[in-house]
Parts: structure tokens; sequence; C-alpha cells
């Protein structure tokens, strides 16, 4: 049995990874901690749901997850893991970090984007970045998991068959991704649904949203050349649900059945991807409280562009869903353990 640890459990990644991991057959949950500061609290006062756990919330401590866990996922916001990954990783656990802190390869990047130093520089070289299908051969071997975003997530994963196999230029990829309000977050969800719920609104448009870099970090890996996006994000009047739609230039004629073809070789033994037949499109509601990510395939003849179309559970796929994924590869298990 694995024996897992959570940290900040009291967030949307914290409780789905609760949900997942609590129905795993290989795993033993050692502990669920919240900040330093807090104070232990049965996991049924935050959690009604959970009451036949019989579960403690503790406050933060280094030393009895040092002891107790094999692992350790870091649910907290960016920034908060920098002073926790290295002694977990000294004390030679395996560490999933759902948070933004080490998945970006150039320290200078994540300082500008996200507006804070970062003080665990030497440990981003040592961080594998998460993307279960593409990175599984680096996992297996990985202390340190970087989980990636959610909207990264649906593109790379949208955009790595047709950028690997060159079908398409690298320049003026156009990205339209729709959220469901949890990610953003527990706190930004309870204030939309107070506020301006129902609402549809495009946010952090014109190059502004932090999860560029990691977008375009991730597709100059899968092209080898640098990449530019352009990417617009939304906010879904609903609490969970992803989906993108991806534009890019075809390099050459190409019928939307022989581009499937390619994407269905290329994830051929990835469990959670469904390329779908020509005619079907992924909805939001067939990847909700899954690990699934549903991708369709269009040729748009007239503009020769190719238009691909991804749905995920951005709680699920997008974060907790892979964050487990990635510990079962980590651990030797079936990828699929827990997850269906």
């Amino acid at each position: 049995m694995i024996k897992v640890s959570i940290v900040g459990i009291t967030g949307y990644t914290g409780e789905e990874l609760l949900k997942i991991l609590s129905k795993h057959p290989q795993v033993k949950l050692a502990g669920l901690y919240g900040r330093a500061s807090g104070q232990m609290r049965d996991l049924k006062d935050i959690y009604p749901a959970f009451e036949k756990l019989n579960l403690k919330v503790e406050p933060l401590d280094i030393s009895k997850i040092k002891e107790n866990s094999n692992a350790v996922f870091l649910a907290l916001p960016h920034a908060v893991s920098f002073e926790i990954v290295p002694k977990l990783l000294e004390a030679g656990l395996k560490v999933i970090d759902l948070s933004a802190d080490f998945r970006l390869k150039n320290a200078g990047v994540y300082e500008k984007w996200y507006k804070v130093s970062h003080t665990a520089k030497e440990y981003i070289s040592k961080a594998v970045y998460g993307l279960s299908e593409l990175n599984e051969e680096l996992i297996k071997q990985a202390a340190l998991v970087a989980n990636p975003g959610c909207y990264p997530t649906t593109i790379a994963l949208g955009l790595a068959p047709a950028l690997k196999d060159g079908l398409v230029d690298f320049n003026g990829i156009v990205i339209d991704s729709k959220s469901g309000i949890s990610g953003a977050g527990r706190n930004a969800a309870k204030e939309y649904f107070n506020a301006e719920h129902p609402n549809f609104r495009a946010y952090k448009v014109a190059g502004t949203h932090r999860h560029i870099p990691e977008i375009e970090q991730e597709l100059e890996i899968l092209s080898g050349s640098s990449v530019r996006v352009t990417f617009t994000p939304h906010i879904m009047p609903v609490e969970r649900g992803m989906l993108s739609t991806i534009y890019a230039d075809l390099k050459q004629n190409a019928a939307a059945q022989e581009i499937a073809r390619k994407y269905k070789e290329f994830y051929k033994d990835k469990p959670f991807i469904k390329i779908l037949d020509a005619g079907a499109l992924p909805s939001i509601k067939s990847v909700v409280n899954t690990n699934y990510c549903e991708i369709a395939l269009k040729v748009d003849e007239r503009t020769n562009k190719l238009i691909v179309i991804s749905a995920i559970d951005n709680l699920t796929k997008g974060a907790s869903g892979q964050a487990v994924q990635n510990m079962n590869i980590m651990f030797g298990l079936d990828e699929a353990e827990g997850l269906i």
C-alpha cells in the first residue's frame, strides 16, 4: 500500500484528491493537512460526505508527514511549495505538486508571470512535468512531479500529435478555452455564484493569463521550435468542466479522417484519451467527474485550418485525477488504478 498525505485539503483540488484516493485500492490515507497556523478539525466538519472516513485535518507538520508517508500531494496556492518540497524530497518521499511552482523550466519566466521570487530554483531541474500521456517514462523515474495546469492539459493533449508529426504551422495558433468557475478556486467560485451567476465572460484577454508560458513551453518541447499562441480563456456558468477549441494552419491539405487516424495511433495505448469518430464533438457533460479527455478533429477546407476540440473535467484530468494518474505511474501501478 502507498501511504499518502494530502497537504491543502480545503480547496477544490484537495477535496477531489480525497474523493479519488479514499477509494483507491492501493492507497492508505496517512494524513490530511491544512495550513501550519490552523487548528485540528474533524474531516466531517469540513466535508460531511466523508464522515465515514473518521479522519482529522491537522495543521501542517512536515516531521509527521516524513514519518507516515511514501507520497505527498501538495494542493496549495502558488509560491507556498518552495519551502515544503525540498524537505520532503530530502526525506526520500515522492511529491506531486499541483501548483505552478515547478512547472516552468525558467525561474525568471516564473517570476515574471507570477510576480514572486522563486526561492527553490535548484529544484526546478529535478521536477518532471506531469502530463501523463506525454511524459510517462520520465514520470516513472521522478521524485518530484509538477502537475500541469488545466488549460495546458487540454491544449497540449489536443495538439501533441499534430505538432509531433509536423502537420500544422507552429505560428499563428489560436486557442479559445472555456472553464467552469472551479478553475479559479473555491473563493472565486463562491463570489461568482453569489454575485454574478449565471454569466459567461472572457477574462485575462490579450496574452495576460499565467498559463500562457506553460502552454508555450510544452508546445515548444513537442514541436522542437519556437511557438507563440493567442490564448483567450472564458468562464462558463457551471462549476466544473473545460473545453478548448484550437485553430492551427495546416502545412498541406489533409482530410480530417486521416488526421484522426494519426491521433488514434499516437494515443493507442492511452486509456484516458478518446479520439471521437467523425461527426461527434466533445462536451463537458461527457467528461465531468472522469479522468478522460475527449478530442475531436475537424478540417476547415475553405481556410485550410485544423480545428481541434478537447474537453476535460478541470478538477479531475485537469488537476487531481491526473495527479493520481501520475502517482500510479511513479509507483509502478496501472496508470488507471483508482480512476476508472
